[in-house]
């Protein structure tokens, strides 16, 4: 289940670990990237050729969701250190509204990224 309201640490805590998480990914998509057009000059057949756009255009798809879900991070930063400069003491005593929608979005993001990989991995295994 997950909270309602949490303290300002876990809230930046977890700001951290997803901004390393996105950032981890769109560097793993420039080796998946690489590898993908490795595999589009080796392989020149119709069929790879479809399956090197498909990916192609899921990479962009990938990264334009890892560049929105940063700037969500970031602006609900910005209201965090903004509310800390307006209310230094009470701070580390108040009690902020859960980001729930963020949750369930890196969720999603996380989920489907998941599956993205495991399909060109399998892809990418099979056209060797």
């Amino acid at each position: 289940m997950i909270q309602e309201k949490t303290h300002i640490g876990a809230l930046h805590q977890q700001h951290v670990d997803w901004k390393e998480e996105l950032l981890f990914t769109r560097d793993e998509l420039n080796f998946f990237e690489k590898r993908l057009e490795e595999i589009a000059g080796k392989n020149t057949d119709a069929d790879t050729s479809t399956k090197v756009e498909h990916f192609q255009n899921q990479f962009i798809i990938q990264r334009e969701q890892i560049d929105d879900l940063l700037h969500h991070i970031e602006k609900h930063e910005e209201e965090i250190a903004h509310f800390a400069e307006d209310h230094p003491v009470a701070v580390d005593h108040h009690l902020f509204q859960n980001h729930n929608d963020m949750i369930e979005k890196m969720k999603a993001f996380h989920e489907l990224y998941q599956q993205l990989k495991a399909e060109f991995l399998h892809f990418a295994a099979s056209a060797l």
